[in-house]
């Protein structure tokens, strides 16, 4: 087993408290904290490796054949914490093919890895599962064209009404592509002020008891946090989620997205490739953006857990990078095996728990983390707590 502590990234929409807590630091304002091996922001243990380094130093006693022979000589998966006091980015994470070629090309144009302007950081895909810590607020996915052009009817604003008679019209994955297109479009896009007039519709329209009271709700908070963008008015056009804890969400490639507000373990295939349309600082490529995009009408995608024995849940998502479990330590005194084997990260929210594995014994008090090499085989865990528990399927 290797100790690994997470690396920790400060966004504009991240905590002042959450993860702090759970990980022992005082710093300002936290959004991620990174649990892998990922090249851009490694976990680092305790010899000085990084984890990414240990890694590459024995691949196959690391990762175990199967894994080596599936994805290469890297770790598949990135664990995180996310702590959002702010809305994240309309975004979308490439497939495979288009983060290969878009990697390939950013390469051989001589664009530094780190640099902000930079899609592709790697050449993987980004599908990506959520497990809610707090009751958690996103949107994900497209409304059906009718139900998009419901909510949007009635608005009486000349944004609101061509985009809904669009949407009549053209009631398919074509139309919700033209309306989406033409919000995001810089050369199409809505003036400041018509973006300003459709969220003071929804603001009175909420007042007066609104038929769609949780669209109009979001429409206000996003203008709040960003006048004038018209993503806020993409966000009529997703569907609205929210996730108790316990809850989980898969959010597949292509999928356009944002969240809006809480605490969350997510677990993804190992990238940072994150291509923007709005609704952000950082930076935006809507014509790479929209290359990406699903645009077929599809509800959200959420993962129902599967029992491995009575303290752990396991949730598969439908990809080949990761799996995540959650087990719950009872102060019983009996030592539970963690399923699966190969390589896995191991992650204490809560207590204090007691991992064993090849001979080996750590204690991981709250927000410490082990990655557990395949060669080590078979994981045990005692103590008191919960642990979160990224492997390959």
């Amino acid at each position: 087993m290797h100790i690994i502590q997470p690396a920790i990234w400060d966004y504009a929409w991240g905590s002042s408290t959450e993860i702090q807590e759970i990980v022992g630091c005082d710093d300002p304002r936290i959004a991620e904290a990174w649990f892998g091996a990922h090249p851009l922001a490694p976990s680092s243990g305790p010899d000085g490796r990084s984890l990414d380094q240990f890694v590459s130093d024995d691949p196959r006693h690391a990762l175990g054949e199967g894994t080596v022979r599936r994805f290469g000589g890297v770790l598949p998966y990135l664990l995180k914490i996310i702590a959002a006091d702010g809305a994240l980015s309309l975004q979308v994470h490439p497939r495979l093919e288009a983060a290969r070629a878009g990697f390939a090309a950013e390469e051989a144009a001589g664009i530094p890895r780190d640099a902000p302007r930079r899609n592709y950081r790697d050449p993987n895909h980004k599908p990506e599962l959520v497990y809610a810590l707090t009751r958690f607020e996103a949107m994900c996915g497209f409304r059906t064209p009718r139900r998009a052009a419901e909510v949007l009817s009635g608005l009486g604003t000349s944004l609101s009404d061509a985009l809904s008679s669009t949407l009549r019209d053209e009631p398919s994955a074509k139309g919700v592509r033209e309306v989406f297109t033409r919000l995001v479009t810089p050369e199409q896009a809505p003036a400041p002020d018509d973006v300003a007039q459709l969220v003071e519709a929804c603001r009175l329209r909420l007042e007066s008891g609104s038929p769609s009271p949780r669209a109009d709700r979001t429409v206000v908070m996003l203008a709040a946090q960003f006048p004038g963008d018209p993503g806020v008015v993409t966000s009529l056009l997703l569907n609205p989620v929210t996730l108790r804890p316990g809850e989980a969400l898969f959010i597949p490639a292509g999928g356009v997205h944002s969240y809006l507000h809480g605490l969350a373990v997510e677990v993804m295939a190992s990238s940072d490739n994150v291509l923007r349309a709005g609704l952000t600082g950082k930076h935006v490529d809507v014509p790479e953006m929209l290359r990406n995009v699903d645009y077929v009408a599809a509800p959200p995608i959420r993962i129902a857990p599967e029992a491995f024995h009575q303290a752990t849940r396991v949730y598969y998502a439908p990809v080949d990078d990761f799996e995540l479990s959650v087990t719950d330590v009872p102060a019983d005194g009996v030592v539970r095996r963690l399923p699966g084997l190969g390589p896995r990260v191991v992650l204490c929210l809560d207590g204090s728990v007691v991992l064993e594995a090849n001979n080996q014994t750590e204690v991981l008090p709250r927000g410490r983390a082990a990655f557990v090499a395949d060669g080590d085989g078979p994981v045990t865990v005692g103590g008191k707590g919960t642990v979160v528990q990224a492997a390959v399927p």
